[in-house]
């Protein structure tokens, strides 16, 4: 008995010891000055199946506590002020409650667990519900608990920043939705429909912008395109802080102003343009003769006005311009915008018309991307009061004013990494389920350089968030511009490969194809929800399970028959049929030539045969390779097919 005495109370003994864990923060005071990360507020999204951290910053040496439920962990406040504690991972559901405290608690209410997507890209990312079809219902309709809204504000930055501007987590309903991304919301309420889980969409977009914008430096330096402009950003950050004040627009502009070659004299009429070269126009310049140039180029144009129209006033019609255009007429700044994708609509007064001919001058700036006059044809025009026109289109001459290598760098939102500093880096310790992403009109002049550019920015953004090839899906370019007579070549198409190809190079990305719902007029089709739902549809295959088709007919491979050429696809699912039946359209066919000739097209079992009575000996085939392309594939879904080419000719953004 007294053997067992004591080895009861050596257990009891041990017992307790094994209960008491001394508190390492105990002796340590409460934080003062407690902010949380501006990614944390009411109503937000965290996301399921990942630890949660929580960060902030306060006055250096003491402690926060986070309290979620039954959960409670602390940190201490480290020298530069900044604090973070984790959160265990958590099932989705909720609502939370989570408490912040250090000499003053903050609560954080209405806190939900489940899967946020970051939505990016550029204007047809950011286009708001407020401005799609059928806005007002949409808007009324918009009552969803369960979808949480986050928009990053637009915030370019030469260096990586830690937190970014926001009036922090919204609940989805019609007082919040008008402003959110339209593509965004479609996307989140169509996952909300069919599954229980809630969804955080975090917004950060800003229209116009390349790619390489949302790229960071250090991706950046391993694109041999990139690499200078990088090294020569670097150099500025590496002055002392008095020598690397950032310039303003008035101190840029005028630095500008003062290297242009043309500035004070290239408008002039009467100018000797012996050195300066052709090129026509419409067409972003890196289609063209200019080639791969960014900076200020100088484009001129005699026009013969009718003896009726001299003395009157004229409606001048450009047509969107690429990015900032200073428009003269005789010498005389007549208007001049700064936004990429507004047609530019100047009246040449009557006091510049009394004489013939008039002299056109346009001065266009452009730091990146795409470049120069880019609308269509029949959009470049003079006019009178009565409607009588004169085409602009066609043959201008140009002259480069100055290359953007010889500007001093200032960090906008189209400079290299300047996106991914301000609206990118500051979201990575945030965790997410995967992005959405809808961008690439602005590299459409370089769709060659996307091939690698693209990938890079994606394995980039994975590299950031340290959590894997997480889902990225993108969606292609829409058809857009007028609609061509005949097969011929298009920056945009080759864009589109651009894209098509990532899809193969990198795991776990999708692409959703628009070919079909895009408008010739408008860069920004307003039928977004159907942009939001093929996105979804992808995510609902591959993430949350649906044995759903998600992608249209992919081209995979083809074989040449006597006189003609049958095509194979992956994601036929259903069958391969023309949208609204008929006859099948937007199919091309060359001979060794490569000469493309419209081709007569029909669907044999499951393939599609290409053929045409032009071409004895066809070797290759494309499908809606255009701008604007007349093409009508669809699979047993609906989903249209991706436009391809069978060939690998030299495209026209190729350098």
């Amino acid at each position: 008995m007294k053997r067992q005495i004591v080895v009861l109370l050596g257990c009891l003994a041990m017992a307790s010891c094994a209960r008491y864990v001394p508190d390492p923060y105990a002796d340590i005071p409460s934080a003062r000055n407690v902010v949380l990360n501006s990614l944390f507020s009411d109503n937000m999204v965290l996301q399921h199946g990942k630890p949660i951290p929580v960060w902030g910053t306060a006055d250096p040496g003491g402690k926060v506590v986070i309290v979620a439920g039954d959960e409670k962990v602390q940190s201490r406040v480290q020298e530069d002020g900044t604090w973070k504690a984790v959160l265990k991972p958590r099932p989705p559901g909720g609502p939370v409650t989570i408490s912040v405290s250090g000499e003053t608690t903050t609560i954080l209410n209405d806190v939900l667990i489940g899967d946020v997507w970051v939505c990016s890209g550029q204007s047809n990312m950011e286009w708001p519900v407020g401005r799609v079809n059928d806005a007002e219902a949409e808007i009324a309709g918009a009552g969803f608990q369960r979808i949480r809204l986050f928009t990053v504000e637009q915030t370019p930055s030469e260096i990586p920043l830690a937190d970014v501007p926001t009036t922090g987590w919204q609940i989805c309903s019609p007082q919040t939705v008008a402003d959110f991304s339209a593509v965004g919301y479609f996307f989140g309420r169509d996952i909300v429909l069919h599954h229980e889980i809630p969804i955080g969409l975090i917004n950060t977009s800003w229209g116009g912008t390349p790619a390489e914008a949302w790229t960071s430096t250090g991706a950046l330096k391993l694109h041999p395109d990139f690499q200078p402009t990088i090294l020569k950003l670097e150099e500025s950050l590496n002055k002392p802080q008095d020598e690397r004040r950032p310039l303003t627009l008035a101190e840029w502009t005028a630095h500008v102003d003062g290297l242009d070659r043309g500035r004070s004299r290239w408008m002039r009429p009467g100018l000797d343009e012996s050195d300066w070269q052709p090129i026509t126009v419409p067409g972003l310049w890196e289609s063209g003769p200019i080639g791969p140039y960014d900076g200020v180029v100088w484009f001129r144009k005699t026009v013969e006005l009718p003896e009726s129209w001299k003395g009157q006033d004229l409606a001048l019609h450009l047509g969107p311009i690429d990015d900032l255009d200073s428009t003269y007429v005789n010498g005389v700044l007549i208007g001049s915008t700064a936004v990429y994708d507004a047609p530019r609509n100047y009246t040449v007064p009557s006091v510049l018309t009394g004489e013939s001919p008039l002299q056109l001058t346009v001065r266009v700036m452009d730091w990146i991307g795409g470049g120069g006059f880019w609308g269509r044809t029949g959009s470049m025009v003079l006019k009178t009061a009565a409607g009588d026109s004169l085409p602009l289109a066609g043959e201008w001459v140009y002259k480069p004013g100055v290359p953007a290598k010889e500007v001093p760098v200032r960090a906008d939102q189209n400079s290299p990494a300047a996106l991914y500093n301000g609206m990118i880096h500051p979201l990575l310790s945030f965790p997410i389920r995967g992005a959405i992403w809808y961008q690439g009109e602005s590299n459409a002049g370089q769709a060659y350089q996307y091939r690698t550019l693209f990938p890079l920015m994606i394995t980039d953004w994975r590299n950031g968030w340290k959590q894997g090839d997480f889902p990225f899906y993108f969606v292609q370019l829409a058809n857009y511009m007028e609609i061509r007579d005949l097969p011929g070549e298009s920056d945009w198409a080759e864009l589109r490969e651009a894209q098509l190809l990532t899809q193969s190079l990198l795991p776990n990305t999708g692409m959703a194809c628009i070919i079909d719902i895009g408008e010739a007029d408008d860069i920004h089709p307003r039928n977004k929800q159907d942009v939001g739902k093929r996105l979804a549809r992808i995510a609902r295959h591959n993430v949350y399970g649906e044995d759903i088709p998600f992608s249209g007919p992919i081209f995979r491979r083809m074989e040449k028959e006597e006189g003609r050429i049958r095509l194979y696809f992956d994601h036929a699912d259903g069958g391969l049929s023309a949208a609204g039946g008929g006859e099948l359209r937007g199919f091309a066919v060359s001979g060794p030539d490569y000469r493309f000739v419209w081709a007569d097209a029909w669907i044999e079992g499951g393939t599609v045969v290409v053929a045409s009575p032009e071409i004895e000996d066809p070797v290759a085939v494309r499908y809606g390779w255009a701008d604007n392309p007349v093409c009508n594939l669809i699979n047993g879904a609906g989903l249209p097919a991706s436009p391809f080419r069978t060939d690998d000719r030299r495209g026209v953004t190729q350098r």
